[in-house]
């Protein structure tokens, strides 16, 4: 079935963009099934996508916004260097530098072209947060590192597979600098797997409707979705808009970092203009170009309608400024692995802040914005094997116009889920002794936040090292429109046979309480997580009495912060009931 471009009428393009969408959903799903790590089959910290010959994103499905956004530029970054020319059938490449289009290290691109009748018609590809890929932390996560060379193995775009057969001397080298290459192996397996899944469904799809007709609508989804962003802004009154927020500390100093966004509206087109940020950070809270690039896609696709397809189409009428040096666009070899957990949502609630100017009703207050990033290695005490683990943790989000800030979810770039107690407890030694919401933790307001959570872990094992990258402990999701802060979060060790639970600086001396490396746990240790809570929406005495009383009876709110914050008394809804 041929066809031209003018010719696809609007059933059968939603057809095709539906079909991308169920492709790239059907290899999230292999993933899922034959990884071996939590992060994967648990936490779901992947997405996976399409790409046409230049590059360009134009087919995805649910998974993590903050690796659809910056995929693009990973990929064209592999083109601009390997070259369109350079693929075969079966061939498989794979990239993970920061320097050339990737968020962090941990996460790993892998693409495979699809080729059709002797041609390349596109890719499928995926991008992945591998667990373990050396450095000088377990869990590669080096919270106090000053260069890129202590984050792990870097890897500029490299063919792992060549026409179906393992490059034996590239995997040798990648397995060799990972802690865990056992994991390593199966996990990287399921990337490549699913990228196998993905290309019999794209062979389905030419073989139903055929390259021309495919490629043509491709390109009409990315004109659509270009056409459907600019409606969007143009909506917006044009004008200059202005937000800032900071990173408490980097780990290496105890210095906040300000991110600073001037946006301006100019009919159909918006700015992002990060120049007066500051410089980069000495620590890892640096994000890359393609990080700050992707928090203000992510930003901006949270107002506008969600039928819009989202690919690259949707990007392009949406311009970055930034200062190369600067926290928003680090230069080699500043480290970058907190820039995507941790910096990447404050700078999409930086931009939310800024749109609130233009679009009051479709934005949220401020969220915890921390993934809580804990990781743990050792040599497990019943199996012998070294193991490490990524652990992440939900906060709270802010509220809206309309309602309550969601509680206890990975910050809104991503879509991430934590593991479940009986699954850490089997793999890990560790006994998960409480996991509960955080009364109070949410911001105040006629939509208040949402609430953050606490987990306390035991450790069951003679030493475990655990490392630690968060924020938002001495900083809080700010409030808007008269909505108060949620509560910040942090992370605390008792000692085994102390009595209290102290920061790890009064512990261990470490420079940062929330960003901290390579510390030895032993015994009996109990460690507490404590994420941050969402900001609040709007006067909180506007908050109807009915939601107030149930959040009390809930337990979300206090009795006491009831009183204090919104003018609560237990009797007056009773009342009130009564008369009605």
């Amino acid at each position: 079935m041929e066809t031209t471009q003018n010719t696809i009428d609007p059933v059968t393009l939603s057809v095709i963009n539906n079909a991308f969408v169920n492709v790239c959903r059907e290899m999230g799903t292999a993933m899922m099934r034959t990884s071996y790590s939590p992060i994967f089959n648990e936490g779901l910290d992947f997405s996976c996508m399409m790409f046409n010959t230049r590059g360009d994103l134009i087919g995805q499905a649910e998974f993590c916004p903050t690796m659809l956004g910056s995929c693009q530029y990973a990929m064209k970054w592999m083109l601009d260097e390997v070259g369109l020319e350079a693929f075969n059938e079966d061939d498989v490449y794979i990239h993970n530098d920061p320097y050339r289009g990737q968020n962090h290290m941990p996460e790993h691109l892998v693409v495979k072209a699809v080729f059709h009748e002797g041609k390349i018609w596109g890719f499928v590809g995926n991008v992945a947060h591998v667990g373990e890929i050396g450095g000088m932390a377990p869990g590669s996560f080096a919270a106090d590192g000053t260069e890129v060379y202590q984050e792990g193995l870097r890897l500029p775009p490299l063919k792992i597979i060549d026409r179906g057969e393992y490059v034996k001397d590239i995997w040798r080298v990648i397995l060799a600098n990972h802690r865990t290459p056992k994991t390593s192996w199966g996990d990287y397996h399921a990337m490549i797997g699913s990228l196998n899944v993905a290309e019999a469904r794209v062979h389905e799809l030419l073989d139903k409707y055929g390259a021309e007709m495919l490629t043509a609508a491709s390109d009409q989804l990315l004109d659509y979705s270009e056409r459907f962003m600019r409606a969007e802004i143009a909506e917006m009154p044009d004008g200059v808009y202005y937000a800032q927020d900071q990173m408490e500390d980097d780990g290496v100093t105890r210095n906040p970092y300000w991110m600073r966004l001037r946006l301006t509206i100019r009919g159909d087109e918006a700015i992002c203009d990060w120049t007066d940020s500051d410089d980069q950070a000495r620590g890892p809270i640096n994000a890359t170009f393609v990080v700050t690039a992707a928090a203000c896609y992510s930003g901006f696709l949270h107002v506008v309608s969600s039928d819009i397809p989202i690919n690259s189409g949707a990007y392009r009428p949406i311009r970055l400024v930034t200062r190369p040096g600067s926290m928003m666009n680090v230069r080699h070899p500043g480290p970058s692995v907190g820039g995507n957990t941790e910096t990447h949502p404050h700078i999409q609630n930086v931009v939310l802040r800024a749109l609130a100017g233009a679009a009051p009703e479709r934005v949220q207050a401020g969220e915890g914005a921390s993934s809580c990033n804990f990781l743990f290695g050792g040599f497990h005490p019943e199996y012998g094997d070294y193991y490490t683990n990524y652990h992440i943790e939900g906060s709270g989000w802010g509220g809206t116009c309309d309602h309550d800030g969601n509680s206890v979810l990975c910050p809104n770039n991503g879509n991430c889920r934590n593991t479940p107690v009986e699954i850490l407890e089997t793999k890990y030694p560790f006994i998960v002794e409480e996991y509960r919401l955080r009364p109070d933790s949410a911001g105040a307001g006629k939509w208040r936040g949402g609430l953050a959570s606490s987990r306390t872990f035991r450790v069951n094992a003679p030493e475990i090292t655990v490392n630690a990258l968060f924020d938002r402990t001495r900083t809080h999701g700010p409030g808007i429109f008269g909505g108060l802060e949620g509560a910040s979060g942090g992370i605390f060790i008792q000692r085994a046979g102390d009595d209290e639970f102290r920061t790890f600086s009064e512990v261990f001396g470490t420079v940062s309480d929330s960003k901290f490396t390579r510390v030895p746990v032993t015994m009996g240790d109990r460690i507490i997580l404590n994420s941050a809570g969402g900001g609040g929406f709007g006067d909180p005495l506007e908050r109807p009495r009915e939601l107030v009383a149930e959040d009390v009876r809930q337990g979300f709110v206090s009795l006491e912060s009831a009183r204090g914050f919104y003018g609560y008394e237990p009797g007056a809804v009773a009342a009130s009931e009564e008369q009605a």
